[in-house]
């Protein structure tokens, strides 16, 4: 690296230079750098997570979700709150051949690890698929803001669906008009008293769509298991990853299945048929000579260029332009909506 400008060289702490080469002594002014957590350690006898020594939590009776209230909680949850965590998280688990086991069953094929399957199976999890962190953190923030203002639950149900109408975050759909499991999720957290603050007010929030739909609507999974976890005090960031991670276990046993039933794919082997192509006709490439004649220029001069360009390019799928999306808050999956 050539000489700094003198300018720079003022801004620095220090002579660049002239600056120390090879091996320099530590400084011992400065706290080096080390991982220091309060969630756990591990010696050579045993791990501890919250100060409680695993083994012993799991030979005293304690299972999986009292160990998952201790690691995110730092707590030994009631037996209704380690009961309603199970519940949830047995729903959570399978959700037949939706985006996690796909992805996963496509990462098996490539003769990957297991683990890096079912890895893969948890980036299926956006802000439209288990939104979990999107939604919990609309209701919270709803919740939040009626109390600050003194409004009801009712009135701030029905402003967040009106904001949010149509949005795959809201946990109001019509994806499960027939299947009782996410009212029955609800009726289990009420039965355990466990119905604190997001439920009751979710139902409000169910009440609202309804009310003001076109369409007929009601509690879905991504609603049922996000409020419930929220009212077992994990947080949406927490529910995420909980329950992306309960549904990986599912994802392995999707990938497994489908090396016993289709086996590897080697790379060039997967053949795609013409007739699920519907992009342009066959063409000749045109020469090098021709290329001025040919090539469309992507630049635009005016506003106007500008805005029929993307709208052209818009009748392009897979170009992007079809999407429109606030990028200053992509959690909010209500904001990304296709170009018409």
């Amino acid at each position: 690296m050539g000489a700094l400008d003198k300018k720079y060289r003022d801004r620095l702490p220090y002579d660049y230079e002239n600056r120390e080469r090879g091996a320099v002594p530590p400084d011992t002014t400065r706290e080096p750098f080390r991982w220091v957590s309060e969630v756990a350690y591990k010696n050579l006898h045993r791990i501890v997570a919250r100060g409680y020594d695993t083994t012993e939590l799991v030979e005293a009776g304690y299972g999986l979700a009292d160990m998952i209230f201790v690691d995110f909680q730092a707590r030994i949850p009631l037996k209704e709150e380690a009961e309603m965590l199970n519940y949830v998280m047995i729903l959570g688990l399978e959700d037949g051949l939706s985006s996690p086991a796909v992805v996963a069953r496509a990462v098996s094929r490539s003769h990957a690890y297991l683990t890096q399957a079912a890895g893969a199976s948890i980036l299926a999890f956006g802000h439209a698929y288990g939104a979990y962190s999107a939604f919990g953190n609309m209701l919270r923030k709803r919740l939040d803001r009626a109390e600050k203002e003194g409004r009801s639950a009712a009135e701030m149900a029905e402003l967040l669906v009106r904001e949010n109408q149509g949005a795959a975050h809201l946990g109001v759909s019509n994806l499960m008009l027939k299947d009782p499991a996410a009212k029955r999720t609800f009726a289990r957290a009420e039965k355990l008293g466990l119905a604190r603050r997001y439920i009751p007010f979710m139902r409000e929030v169910v009440a609202a769509a309804q009310r003001l739909s076109p369409e007929p609507v009601d509690l879905d999974m991504l609603g049922a298991l996000g409020a419930t976890m929220m009212d077992l005090h994990f947080s949406p960031e927490a529910a995420w990853g909980i329950l992306a991670v309960t549904r990986a276990f599912a994802a392995g046993a999707h990938g497994i299945e489908e090396i016993e039933r289709m086996g590897c794919a080697r790379l060039g082997e997967c053949l795609t048929p013409k007739e699920d192509y519907d992009g342009p006709p066959e063409r000749a490439v045109p020469s090098l000579e021709e290329r001025a004649t040919t090539a469309k220029p992507g630049q635009t001069r005016s506003l106007e260029e500008w805005r029929k360009a993307v709208d052209e390019r818009a009748k392009t799928m897979g170009s992007g332009f079809r999407i429109v999306e606030e990028i200053e808050d992509p959690r909010k999956i209500g904001k990304v909506a296709k170009r018409k």
